[in-house]
């Protein structure tokens, strides 16, 4: 799917393909990151987005097609030859060295002058908060201030692009939502470009200026996080990310009189007592709750519908704590959403 906005690009690919033996990995891929934008790669496990990574970083090669980054071609180009530098998930610090050792490595290797190297290092550690560690090991860290030397690692070599590999993958949830805020205010402060693989839905959402969904060594969209989640261009970027009701053409006639595939997502579905009239401007289907998952914010609803029709309605939890939900399994009900909310896909 090709990006054909006028923002320069940071980095573009033009049908680039990769192949393991038989295996196609990546499928002629054509794909813009504009200058300075948090681009996120989001996919299932062996969806491609990992290898594609590493064909930009330059440790994979490509079968075919061409890379460029800022219009200069580094398809062949050695992975030291390219402005970018790479965070993995595994942060790969030195543990033998101290923290300021492990900001300061590329710069010794590039033989830059000590004086210099004591200022970038201070300077990148302050950045990070963490300008107190410099004389530490990496095993007296915690995991969130880990992966933030290993950002000031790669960050300090000033790449134009910085490629981050699920760099928050090994943190449990609450510090992962932590430091996804920050990973995101590091990014508008020091202005490059970052190119984020993730196969979570919710992270790719709350950090990305545009996301790719990958499927199959393919891009099957590419958007503003809202454009991908309220306007899915196709059945797999509507159930992969997020949940979603998908409504055949055949029962999408039925409905609403239209032959084409919709999806609608489960908070703008509710529920209603079975004998209630939709309005004019809503579609409805009657059926019975099968099932509730209780998630803290929200309980979700499975509602087995008329025509085979599997409903997920999600209801915020704004009772008291004490209230018991207004609905039960078995229930008899009707599920309704504005016949607006029912997203066409393509």
């Amino acid at each position: 799917m090709a990006d054909t906005a006028a923002t320069p690009h940071a980095v573009e690919l033009r049908g680039v393909s990769k192949r393991f033996g038989d295996t196609i990995a990546v499928a002629e891929l054509d794909l813009g990151v504009r200058s300075g934008e948090f681009f996120s790669m989001l996919g299932p496990s062996g969806s491609g987005k990992t290898t594609v990574l590493r064909m930009i970083a330059g440790f994979e090669e490509v079968t075919s097609g061409s890379i460029l980054l800022e219009g200069e071609d580094v398809t062949r180009s050695a992975p030291f030859d390219r402005p970018v530098n790479t965070v993995f998930q595994d942060y790969a610090l030195f543990p033998h060295m101290t923290i300021a050792q492990n900001v300061a490595y590329g710069l010794t290797v590039r033989k830059t002058p000590k004086a210099e190297i004591r200022r970038r290092v201070a300077d990148a550690l302050e950045q990070m908060r963490l300008g107190h560690t410099g004389d530490r090991l990496p095993h007296q860290l915690s995991g969130g201030q880990r992966q933030r030397i290993a950002l000031a690692r790669a960050l300090i070599l000033r790449p134009r692009v910085l490629l981050l590999d699920e760099p928050l993958g090994a943190l449990d949830k609450q510090l992962r939502e932590q430091m996804q805020i920050e990973l995101k205010q590091i990014q508008r402060e020091v202005g490059i470009t970052f190119i984020f693989v993730t196969h979570d839905q919710e992270e790719a959402l709350t950090l990305s200026d545009r996301i790719a969904v990958f499927n199959q060594g393919r891009v099957e969209q590419v958007g503003t996080p809202r454009e991908v989640y309220e306007f899915p261009q196709t059945a797999f970027v509507a159930g992969f990310l997020g949940v979603s009701n998908l409504i055949a053409p055949d029962l999408a006639e039925r409905l609403i009189g239209e032959s084409r595939a919709f999806t609608v997502r489960p908070e703008r579905v509710r529920i209603a007592p079975a004998d209630m009239a939709p309005a004019a401007h809503e579609t409805s289907v009657l059926g019975t709750i099968s099932e509730l998952v209780y998630t803290g914010p929200a309980t979700r609803y499975i509602v087995e519908g008329e025509h085979g029709l599997r409903v997920i309605a999600e209801r915020h939890n704004d009772h008291a704590p004490n209230d018991t939900a207004p609905w039960s399994r078995g229930d008899r009900v009707r599920v309704v959403w504005a016949t607006e909310h029912a997203a066409v896909v393509p």
